[in-house]
């Protein structure tokens, strides 16, 4: 075995074991325990690694999948429980930072918003997005409205009545964002003339957890979205695919879609980002016809990969687990 297979052999035990730990959990509400096992596994999972979790053997597949539904579950949790922390607040806004992870919001909204700025052809001044698995922290959407798009109208679309009731709460004393937010609960599945409305739909990477039902939701979009709307994808690369599904770009041409730019960041940032763009010819040949959409415009798709912070991500980690459990203690 070479040095390259022992490296991916021992992650894969490393997070099989922390796989195993986080299932027998009682509960994945936010507790010390559930803090410390989600850190160990975010902190094996985000450094730069070999490893190609589209090609684990069969068991090592079923846990990955497995983890990626408790991931989704713990942080549904914890979202719901930072939210009703936050709606104590007179003015919600103004203290956002309690959540130990806002900065990554930030962060990735800003990327988000950079990659749009700088491949959609025309640049982008959007008078409507939506952002579909808004959940009950929209931190992406107020990052987007607040900082880079203060023109901008909101739709943000959930599957849940309770995240959006609780997502709401949090705009209630905010005048101008606020003014610009509106949560509805729907299935993306049941959206289409409305799809139709919006210059950029945003879709969370825990929409749609399996390959297969990703890739119908990216068909979905491409049947309603209009011609040359863009869409803003959330994936995974390289370990990360532990914590959250990862999309094929491909996937996203057969949808309709021409893939404009794909971004695998390597700092605190988690998730990869693919920019794609609604192809004007789908209505010519049709969904699923291999000409619907292109993987890219021309032959090579735009690849951006920031600097690797791992030391800087490292220690930023565990800052944010010092947070996390002081929060709670204040809680």
């Amino acid at each position: 075995m070479d040095a390259q297979s022992k490296e991916v052999d021992a992650l894969v035990q490393k997070i099989t074991g922390l796989h195993a730990a986080i299932a027998k959990l009682p509960s994945l509400s936010p507790s010390p325990d559930v803090d410390a096992l989600f850190t160990d596994l975010v902190t094996a999972c985000v450094p730069p690694s070999p490893v190609d979790v589209t090609k684990l053997a069969p068991e090592a597949q079923a846990m990955r999948e497995g983890l990626i539904r408790l991931c989704s579950e713990a942080e549904g949790k914890l979202e719901a429980h930072y939210s009703d922390m936050l709606a104590a607040f007179d003015n919600p806004l103004d203290h956002l930072g309690v959540f130990p992870y806002y900065s990554n919001y930030i962060n990735l909204s800003k990327l988000e918003y950079e990659l749009l700025a700088r491949y959609v052809p025309g640049g982008i001044a959007p008078a409507r997005v939506a952002f579909i698995g808004s959940g009950p922290l929209p931190f992406s959407s107020y990052v987007l409205a607040a900082r880079h798009l203060p023109d901008t109208v909101f739709d943000n679309y959930d599957l849940c009545g309770a995240a959006n009731d609780r997502a709401s709460r949090l705009f209630r004393a905010d005048k101008d964002v606020g003014a610009r937010m509106s949560f509805h609960t729907a299935d993306v599945a049941d959206l289409t003339d409305e799809l139709a409305t919006y210059d950029v739909v945003f879709l969370a990477a825990l929409v749609g957890m399996a390959a297969e039902d990703k890739a119908k939701v990216i068909a979905h979009l491409g049947a309603h979205m209009a011609d040359g709307a863009a869409l803003v994808v959330r994936s995974a690369h390289g370990a990360r695919g532990f914590l959250y599904p990862i999309v094929d770009p491909q996937d996203i041409g057969r949808g309709g879609f021409e893939v404009l730019a794909v971004c695998h960041p390597d700092d605190d940032v988690v998730n990869s980002v693919i920019i794609a763009q609604k192809s004007n010819d789908v209505h010519e040949y049709g969904l699923g016809s291999g000409r619907g959409g292109r993987y890219a415009r021309g032959t090579v798709v735009p690849v951006v990969s920031p600097p690797c912070r791992f030391g800087e991500m490292v220690a930023d980690v565990t800052q944010k687990r010092e947070e996390f459990a002081k929060a709670e203690v204040a809680f």
